[in-house]
């Protein structure tokens, strides 16, 4: 079995996105070996039983476990500063696996209300149908998330910032609120990045990546990871884990490991271009509101500031003229792609009433301020310039 290279030095992250949690084989190759096997052999019949029994380390079946896979969660491991991780075949796997290898009927839930559609879908809908209730609170107001919490509360969750507004919650705030009722803080960083935001240390127990964005960040393929102390994992996700079946394919494994080693590099690039565009289009007639962290003006700039080392890959505007002047500015785009993925190292634009979030019900969607005209921008690695040159047309278009 392959073994780990040495990860006790302090290396920093880019780093660590090239190197950490690399294991080689006995052919010493460069890159990391992919391991396309579904099970593993025994030299002994005792073997087998002392492998099952855990008295022996190694593989037993790329459900569980597979050398690619672990490799990336490693790596993962190593720029989140956690303890395990697993890693599943899709962001929205690793969001219900989360939640769900943790709670029980009887149990309850309280959730952030600005979430990805389909979040919102696992703790209003699946979660009632296991009969865990949940209640949803404006994740910046610190007395919902008190107010909220019963005596049978186990679980807390968020994304920050939120998909599509771009809300910021703070992190250590609500963990200490969560801990204090004997919960579990639960965080989706996707937006953020590893890069960005470190909600562990801020005192999350748990952090979750659909790692389809930035981590694969070339449009390639689906993956996510759960991230967590080893405790939490033993105690809660690796019996779920490995009887129901979330696992990360190892060939998107190691096309995951690729991605990593650009990482910095893509996340740098694309939150300069975003914070320049943001700028920009906070000057331009046909915008309403530009929602940026990494600006003063947005509502939640001071907890960004604390919590985030940079505002981010993504601008949310709003079009003034609401969905059709929306419409006619993404249809006048040339170099910016429609589409509702982010993270990529194309531009992409999406029309989250009309995507995204249009199972939600109009008040809902309002609530939240998700209006008509409202879009939410994904920087690429493409030249900046060029992309201020591509907006600015299909805004003089409308």
């Amino acid at each position: 079995m392959p073994q780990p290279t040495d990860q006790t030095r302090n290396f920093k992250p880019a780093t660590l996105m090239v190197h950490g949690g690399t294991t080689r084989s006995g052919f010493g190759e460069t890159s990391e070996a992919l391991f396309l096997t579904q099970g593993f052999v025994y030299e002994t019949a005792e073997a087998a039983e002392a492998r099952f029994k855990g008295e022996e380390p190694g593989f037993i079946y790329s459900r569980y476990a597979n050398p690619t896979t672990r490799m990336f969660e490693e790596r993962m491991m190593a720029l989140e500063g956690a303890g395990d991780a697993r890693g599943t075949a899709s962001g929205m796997a690793a969001v219900a696996a989360a939640i769900q290898c943790q709670v029980k009927a009887g149990d309850h839930v309280v959730a952030a209300r600005a979430l990805f559609g389909s979040c919102r879908y696992v703790v209003e809908t699946v979660m009632a149908r296991m009969g865990v209730d949940c209640t949803l609170v404006d994740g910046r107001n610190l007395d919902e998330w008190q107010k909220a919490v019963r005596p049978n509360t186990r679980v807390f969750f968020m994304e920050t910032p939120t998909n599509p507004t771009l809300e910021v919650i703070d992190i250590a705030a609500v963990a200490a609120i969560a801990h204090a009722a004997g919960a579990t803080l639960v965080v989706d960083n996707v937006f953020a990045t590893p890069i960005h935001q470190k909600p562990l240390a801020l005192g999350a127990d748990v952090v979750v990546y659909s790692a389809t964005k930035h981590i694969d960040g070339q449009g390639r393929c689906l993956g996510g990871i759960i991230l967590s102390s080893k405790d939490w994992i033993d105690e809660n996700l690796h019996d779920y884990y490995r009887h129901t079946g979330p696992a990360l394919s190892p060939f998107n494994a190691w096309t995951l490991l690729k991605g990593l080693e650009t990482l910095p590099l893509r996340v740098a690039q694309q939150t300069r271009s975003a914070a320049t565009v943001a700028d920009r289009l906070a000057e331009s007639p046909k915008i309403s509101r530009v929602l940026y962290p990494g600006r003063e003006d947005h509502p939640d700039f001071a907890v960004a500031r604390r919590q985030m080392a940079a505002g981010s890959t993504l601008v949310a505007f709003d079009v003034a003229g609401g969905k059709e002047a929306a419409f006619r500015f993404l249809n006048a785009l040339r170099i910016i792609l429609i589409s509702n993925n982010l993270g990529d190292a194309k531009s992409l634009v999406t029309h989250p009433a009309t995507t995204t979030h249009k199972n939600l019900s109009a008040e809902a969607r309002a609530e939240l301020g998700i209006d008509d005209g409202l879009v939410r921008l994904s920087l690429g690695l493409e030249d900046v310039e060029d992309l201020w040159d591509d907006i600015e047309g299909a805004l003089n278009s409308i």
